[in-house]
């Protein structure tokens, strides 16, 4: 059996939590400017539309009384890790996908912490003591199910599906509620009659792969009830990504190449410090009027240099008409390899690391001026704020 947790309204939560004068709030967690985005919203606020990724200038239209706080990412960090930390008193085998959600195999727990129900409202009560704050899980024999499950009962739920509720669960199950399934992928299978997962099951295979792809096959899989995804306890992380919205609407692609360098210098930093290389280059962007795209291509060799980020990531502008202003632009890596260099090298090290190995080198020695001394201590010129004195 596999159980997700999910906290609930997590930053806002923390937010009500911490200042008691916002319980019972509409409480907005984001940036307060008209350009920023919603980052979590508390229930209360909910009730009138307010989500995450919304612009906050819609937010404040949708809920004027609502009370708009920045994040404190610091302080969700810190109660993230009690909050792990607890659930690993439970089993060993947790693996935190994001800062406010893990799953965890509790298969052969029953002996220690009864059957799964108990140890869900357990673990319910664990974390309420722990950090004074409510969570939402489900369990279900497979992965994909738990995470469905966790989202039924919002907030303080749990959901549990059998191994015999498993397929008439599936049969009904809405086929917008499978991770995946996005608005494109939607209007395509509904096109096709399909309207919920067990309905895939009804389809030829040839049919899925043509007009679904790869993802064809893997609809196939769950409407089946299978999902061999492990939960991989070793935390290790399957990309890296930096991402902004700009303090414009921009089209000029000189301004737009200094926005991606800022993000390739962040991701190559976060690639470094993990002693990683990546495949795959992806830029993300989204538009003025909030359409959004991203592209993405694979290397023929790993890297982990901040130029190799810059230059793919240009590559992939350029192939771009950009036909509108763009207000948000992002750069990420993936397809992640161990990396035979070290994450840390001394300071003024020239040895070579095989292809740019210059590059290697030099960014190696940014990092350490930068742990030594603070970050952006030292910096490319192109990153050099005009407005900041020598």
């Amino acid at each position: 059996m596999i159980l997700h947790l999910d906290m609930d309204a997590f930053f806002a939560s923390v937010e009500q939590r911490d200042r008691p004068e916002l319980r019972g709030q509409c409480v907005i967690v984001g940036g307060s400017s008209q350009r920023g985005v919603v980052t979590t919203a508390s229930y209360e606020a909910r009730r009138y539309g307010v989500r995450s990724a919304m612009p906050m200038f819609e937010a404040r239209r949708r809920c004027p009384h609502g009370i708009v706080v920045p994040g404190r990412m610091h302080r969700y960090k810190a109660i993230s890790q009690r909050v792990m930390g607890r659930l690993k008193a439970f089993t060993p085998l947790v693996e935190k996908v994001s800062i406010d959600e893990a799953y965890m195999d509790i298969s052969g727990c029953e002996r220690l912490h009864g059957p799964p129900a108990r140890m869900g409202r357990a673990i319910k009560k664990a974390i309420l003591e722990e950090v004074r704050l409510t969570c939402s899980i489900g369990i279900a024999p497979v992965r994909f199910l738990a995470k469905i499950a966790s989202d039924f009962h919002k907030p303080d739920g749990m959901t549990i599906i059998t191994p015999e509720q498993v397929m008439p669960f599936i049969d009904r199950l809405p086929i917008q509620k499978v991770p995946g399934v996005g608005p494109k992928a939607l209007t395509t299978l509904n096109k096709m009659g399909i309207h919920t997962l067990g309905q895939i099951r009804h389809q030829r295979p040839e049919t899925l792969d043509r007009r679904m792809g790869k993802f064809g096959a893997r609809l196939m899989t769950l409407a089946h009830g299978l999902d061999e995804t492990p939960v991989n306890p070793s935390g290790k992380a399957k990309s890296f990504s930096s991402e902004g919205t700009l303090a414009r609407d921009l089209c000029d692609r000189d301004l737009l190449r200094q926005q991606i360098l800022q993000h390739a210098e962040d991701v190559g930093r976060q690639l470094r410090r993990h002693g990683a290389k990546a495949r795959t280059v992806t830029l993300k962007i989204k538009y003025h009027d909030f359409r959004q795209i991203t592209r993405s291509t694979t290397l023929a060799k790993p890297f982990q240099s901040s130029a190799d980020l810059f230059q793919a990531a240009c590559r992939l502008m350029d192939d771009e008409l950009l036909r509108q202003k763009i207000r948000l632009i992002g750069v990420g890596a993936s397809n992640l390899v161990a990396s035979r260099t070290p994450a840390q090298m001394d300071l003024f090290s020239t040895a070579a690391s095989g292809p740019g190995s210059d590059w290697d080198s030099v960014d190696q020695a940014l990092d350490a001026i930068n742990i030594k001394f603070g970050r952006d201590t030292i910096n490319r010129a192109n990153l050099k704020d005009p407005s900041r004195k020598s």
